[in-house]
């Protein structure tokens, strides 16, 4: 049992890069730098999508949603970082924490099934390609989508319930960058033994779950592809799915390491590390993946650019 003191807290102190200080400013640079970049290359993921009529497909939809919720997850947690970055104290209330708490964990969770959705959409189209326009319509596609952010909004609201009703007392500082679950834990001054079953429990579920369906997605989708004679064909298929795999290998990676491994196997400063990868990094690269092993999406960048020129 930890120690309980009725002195409740009001109030967290972020600590940040603090302990990183000499480092500050050049933190600071980078910080900025990936978050420009995280926009406007989810920015013209987007714009590529809906102004090419060749990219009007359930593939490139989803991949519009992936982007939006990368913009929203960045912009969650970059700026505020940044602002810290220049304070000597930085605080933060507890209901702003739950606040910023809750839309990261909504817009994880929301990239997490956008993830699986894709998966299922490739399993359609490369395995059931004469079935694809049947299976996957426009009505079936956002009914998709719409599942995604609704079980992603409950997810997050009980993660979020679960955390804020432990008991914060004297200890009042975050070693981390942001309000995330596990310095959060680490803070209660109650028992968060079950508390910390729910997070395991439903990040677990829910992991388990999308990884299930990626991997039987794919391990038919590699069935299939080796059935394919032409060695163009092979090349052809497996590019569809290569900028989706990669996306998974990085996501489900740091999303493993952070909430589903028990948060006493690793330091938080190991923690705060794959942090970044995952609220900063992540966002900027899947744009940049995206586009440049996309065959589709460089077409169309293309299209726009040379008229871009031209004019």
């Amino acid at each position: 049992m930890k120690n309980t003191n009725q002195t409740s807290v009001t109030e967290f102190i972020i600590l940040g890069f603090s302990d990183l200080s000499k480092l500050q400013s050049l933190l600071f640079i980078v910080f900025l730098v990936i978050y420009i970049l995280t926009i406007l290359g989810n920015i013209s993921i987007i714009t590529i999508i809906r102004i090419d009529p060749h990219l009007q497909t359930p593939m490139y939809y989803f991949l519009t949603n992936l982007s939006f919720v990368d913009i929203c997850c960045s912009s969650a947690i970059t700026p505020r970082a940044l602002v810290d970055l220049k304070e000597e104290k930085s605080t933060i209330s507890l209901l702003e924490c739950a606040i910023q708490l809750y839309f990261f964990v909504a817009l994880a969770t929301a990239e997490c099934l956008l993830l699986g959705v894709m998966a299922y959409d490739r399993y359609v189209a490369i395995c059931n390609p004469l079935l694809y326009t049947v299976v996957m319509t426009r009505k079936f596609c956002i009914q998709l989508v719409i599942g995604v952010y609704i079980v992603s909004t409950v997810n997050s609201l009980i993660q979020t319930s679960n955390i804020f009703s432990m008991t914060f007392c004297e200890l009042n500082e975050i070693n981390h960058f942001y309000c995330d679950i596990p310095p959060l834990l680490k803070l209660s001054c109650s028992d968060t033994f079950l508390n910390e079953i729910v997070v395991s429990t439903l990040a677990g579920i829910i992991v388990f779950i999308v990884i299930i369906v990626i991997v039987v997605s794919y391990i038919v989708i590699i069935s299939a592809i080796l059935r394919i004679r032409s060695s163009e064909g092979r090349h052809k298929a497996f590019s569809t799915c290569a900028s989706h795999f990669s996306t998974v290998i990085l996501f489900f990676g740091t999303l493993i390491f952070i909430y589903v491994i028990p948060s006493s196997h690793f330091s938080m400063y190991i923690n705060r590390v794959v942090s970044v990868v995952y609220t900063m990094v992540i966002p900027m690269v899947n744009p940049m993946i995206y586009s440049l092993r996309n065959n589709d999406v460089k077409q169309a960048l293309r299209k726009v650019l040379e008229k871009k020129w031209s004019c």
